[in-house]
């Protein structure tokens, strides 16, 4: 699928600013949006919205189909009647510029069992009304979750496959128990649910009507302690007791000497494929609702996905085995028809990978802090660009564009001094510039290129360093706590940015790409 020629900006939005301790779907996510469309934008890239878990990565979630209820606005419940407004007054104790994820769970899960207190006391008719609609057409999944989520709450927070082994093998008789005793619990997280998707369909609704449309992203792998897994077992290849028989990475590369362990358990595609890949269907479907675009992470795996032994600690002793990717891209579009995917295709790419992207007209990556680490020949040089690819400064995984430039070797780096030294004289040659800005260098460089799309991270607009990363892949500590400073989004930086926007022919009209764009909002 061919992207018109566009532009926009990566920002998470739990990474936005605010007074509660993290980023979320009130009002900074509208200033944000009015940022974008002042400065031409008609994309704004997320990473993957689900409910994260154990160590707080969004690629690591509790659910494929949930919503993240750490970005539930507490001024939009302050709006719909469901908290009173001296409950937001005297917030203090977080930091304004990184994320403590623990002590946001704390305040926001306070915020929500006040919410939902005041719903089952003397909420709005029309308000219980869309509720009751939210949970009708949710069913598919919403009542796993919600059985999922309290179970793992009665439970201390243990993974599903340390619970009793009636609830591991989902016993109807076990099930049906753990229904009545935890009701309560199961309407809440329903009722949770119901809050996110509404806040988010009303933003994602505010932005169409500007002209922007939502880049999503779905994770090729689920978490092992997830609904999906526990309700889906069959779907993945575990042990009767629960644990993976193997499980998701990547060999060594330009990350990681070692490899990455991701650990997440590998899809039963024979199972799969027996009953025309439905679960995919409706992940993507899901999935499409929520979001105009789908970025799909570690493309590359639905040609062959690298399996490791699942006892080990390391992705060295992996193997490649190869996965059904056609078949499933066939019975996926011919569902729901043309697909509006992006395919991450970063890394070592192999001629079946290159041949399925292109087959279904998916357009690929390119990254420009990737395109000095070899010779002229290297793809993602701009001038090996074509049209149908979507062009980064980097990404969520890589260093800011000022801190790779002013990286050190040893310092989180893979890379040797040499090695930084040389690819930095070549940036400098092929940009034709000294340095003094290598943040406006960059986006200069993707915004006046032949791809369709360029993405730009938020923290490249603002020329912050290493500080400001999102994420250092295959380590475990300090990674998605980054947050905009208020305030950071200056007329300058605006200005700047929509000059080069303008001058590239990437601005957005925003008459059409509105009566264009349809929101789909939940009954």
């Amino acid at each position: 699928m061919n992207f018109p020629r566009s532009s926009g900006i990566l920002l998470h939005p739990t990474s936005l600013p605010g007074p509660f301790g993290i980023g979320d779907l009130g009002p900074e996510a509208y200033a944000f949006a009015d940022f974008l469309q002042a400065t031409g934008q008609s994309l704004w890239q997320v990473l993957p919205l689900g409910p994260t878990g154990y160590g707080d990565s969004p690629y690591a979630c509790y659910s494929a189909f949930a919503g993240n209820t750490l970005l539930v606005s507490p001024e939009q419940l302050v709006a719909d009647g469901l908290i009173a407004k001296e409950n937001l007054a005297n917030i203090h104790g977080f930091e304004a510029e990184r994320i403590d994820f623990e002590a946001a769970h704390k305040y926001k899960d306070s915020i929500l069992r006040q919410a939902f207190a005041s719903f089952r006391r003397d909420s709005d008719p029309k308000l219980r009304h869309a509720f009751a609609e939210f949970c009708r057409r949710h069913v598919s999944w919403l009542d796993d979750y919600a059985l999922f989520r309290a179970l793992k709450d009665t439970h201390g927070g243990v993974a599903w496959n340390e619970w009793e082994p009636a609830l591991v093998r989902r016993d109807p008789e076990a099930l049906e128990g753990a229904r009545q005793e935890v009701s309560e619990q199961i309407e809440a997280q329903k009722f949770y649910q119901f809050l996110f998707f509404r806040q988010w369909f009303a933003l994602k609704a505010d932005c169409n009507q500007r002209g922007i449309k939502l880049i999503g992203d779905i994770p090729i792998f689920v978490a092992h302690d997830s609904a999906d897994v526990w309700t889906n077992p069959d779907e993945f290849k575990l042990y009767e007791d629960g644990t993976p028989v193997v499980v998701a990475g990547v060999p060594p590369d330009y990350f990681s000497t070692t490899g990455q362990f991701w650990g997440n358990p590998l899809y039963n595609w024979e199972r799969m494929r027996g009953e025309g890949f439905k679960w995919w269907i409706e992940r993507v479907q899901a999935t499409l609702e929520t979001v105009d675009i789908v970025r799909i992470d570690h493309f590359r795996g639905f040609a062959a996905c690298w399996e490791i032994p699942g006892g080990d600690k390391t992705a060295e002793r992996g193997r490649w085995v190869e996965a059904p990717g056609r078949e499933l891209f066939t019975a996926i579009k011919d569902a729901l028809g043309e697909l509006p995917i992006i395919a991450e295709d970063l890394g070592v790419i192999t001629p079946d990978v290159e041949a399925l992207r292109d087959d279904f007209g998916f357009p690929g990556m390119r990254i420009l802090q990737f395109g000095f680490g070899s010779d002229t020949k290297n793809i993602d040089l701009p001038h090996n660009y074509h049209q149908n690819v979507v062009v980064y400064t980097g990404t969520h995984d890589n260093d800011t564009a000022v801190g790779w430039f002013s990286s050190v070797a040893g310092e989180g780096s893979t890379r040797d001094a040499e090695q930084i030294e040389r690819e930095r004289e070549l940036c400098l040659r092929y940009l034709n510039t000294e340095g003094k800005e290598i943040n406006w260098d960059f986006i200069r460089t993707v915004l006046a290129s032949v791809a369709n799309t360029a993405v730009v991270p938020l923290q490249d607009v603002l020329g912050l360093g290493t500080e400001a990363r999102m994420n250092l892949p295959n380590s475990t500590a300090g990674n998605w706590i980054w947050r905009c400073k208020a305030g950071a989004l200056t007329d300058e930086v605006g200005t700047r940015m929509k000059e080069l926007t303008d001058l590239f022919g990437r601005a957005k009209d925003i008459s059409s790409a509105a009566a264009a764009t349809e929101s789909v909002e939940p009954a």
